[in-house]
């Protein structure tokens, strides 16, 4: 396969996945969309709406919209931002909260500062799309709220979770099948992302220097020097908690690092993440099938590898090995390129509705009891994969 004829296929799909969001996902009783849809492409018209689903549909059609000039997606995104800006704000202690009932009142008013760190993200792009200075000034408090409440003075890094009103919790996972630690990889990679996307609208030179000090915490607490892996729990003083090595998250880190020094602008931080850039996303091969695909998960303690191929992952590689390859010129990268996308093509598109299925298990079988989209299920890994690769392969390149 040409790099014009990925180009060409990724394209399409990125059509068939806005096409998605835009006909089934809509909530035409109750306003904005829906927080589930089955597999056999049913509603869930009563599934909670959560604050990472809606904000990520912001981000995407805001995206989409400059992406391809499209005056549909435009209209999608503002359709997003009204409904996000009315419904997930709190009016009396600040931040967004995590998720809404079907109505669209509160339902969990927890404040995980992952969702703070996507309305931020998404909040921006809209801002970039439209010059809406009210969507500016409400990314811009959420950040001095993140700052002020979950920054730690001390040991630096930020604090996953807090209640409505900004105090402590006994619980501070994103989901069940998280370890109940006060500081993650995942939610710092995603501050660290909504950060430099922020930066991008607005140069603030304290927001410059916390994006420095996030890269910082990635280089020095996170990143194992010695596998280019990164740790995925962590205590309040940076100890480790888990033995885990999560290959996607690898190689969603080893761009999305990369890309945050370079919107910086830091010339030393630059040649430094771009160095890792590649020793991440060679680390990650490992994670590789024969296939072509990317597992889930590895336990390094013992020795068991979690044999689900997931949506997001396979997303991710595509642009981390993109990315590697146009690095470090290595053909194993462009050769991986070139494998993931036929597993993608063959096991994840879900044929009638153009969407990605959630994954499949080592026997091929779908994980259809996860749902075409839901409260983690959105269009932003895949969309955006779509969109980095059309931009970064030129329309004559072969």
């Amino acid at each position: 396969m040409s790099l014009k004829t990925l180009r060409t296929a990724l394209a399409g799909t990125l059509q068939d996945i806005l096409r998605f969001w835009q006909t089934k996902m809509p909530d035409t009783v109750y306003g904005g969309f829906l927080g589930g849809l089955q597999y056999n492409g049913e509603p869930v018209p009563q599934a909670a709406k959560g604050a990472v689903l809606n904000a990520r549909v912001l981000w995407t059609f805001s995206t989409a919209a400059l992406h391809l000039k499209s005056e549909s997606c435009r209209q999608t995104a503002e359709y997003a931002y009204q409904w996000f800006s009315g419904h997930f704000f709190d009016p009396v202690s600040g931040g967004v909260f995590w998720s809404t009932d079907y109505k669209g009142g509160p339902l969990e008013t927890k404040k995980q500062v992952y969702a703070q760190a996507f309305a931020i993200y998404a909040l921006s792009a809209y801002y970039r799309l439209t010059g809406n200075r009210d969507a500016l000034q409400q990314a811009i408090g959420l950040f001095h709220t993140l700052e002020q409440h979950s920054f730690d003075p001390v040991y630096g890094g930020y604090f996953e979770a807090f209640s409505r009103e900004w105090e402590a919790l006994e619980d501070l996972r994103l989901s069940d099948k998280d370890a109940n630690e006060k500081k993650t990889m995942n939610t710092h990679l995603h501050v660290l992302e909504g950060y430099a996307y922020l930066y991008k609208v607005w140069p603030d030179e304290l927001l410059g220097q916390k994006i420095a000090g996030l890269l910082d915490i990635f280089s020095n607490r996170i990143i194992d020097k010695d596998t280019a892996t990164q740790g995925l729990f962590f205590d309040e003083q940076w100890v480790r908690k888990d033995t885990l090595i999560s290959f996607g998250h690898d190689i969603e880190a080893s761009w999305l690092l990369q890309e945050a020094a370079e919107v910086l602008g830091d010339a030393q931080r630059i040649i430094s993440y771009r160095s890792l850039a590649v020793k991440m996303a060679e680390a990650s091969l490992r994670g590789i099938d024969s296939d072509g695909g990317m597992w889930h998960e590895y336990d390094t303690a013992g020795h068991h590898l979690v044999k689900e191929k997931h949506w997001w992952p396979q997303a991710e590689a595509l642009v981390g090995y993109l990315n590697a390859w146009q690095l470090s010129g290595n053909p194993v990268f462009l050769k991986q390129l070139h494998s993931t996308w036929p597993f993608i093509r063959h096991y994840l598109l879900h044929q009638s509705s153009g969407e990605w299925v959630w994954g499949v298990y080592e026997d091929y079988r779908p994980m259809a009891h996860e749902g075409l989209a839901g409260f983690w299920k959105c269009p932003y890994h895949n969309a955006r994969a779509c969109m980095e690769i059309i931009e970064r392969i030129p329309p004559g390149m072969h």
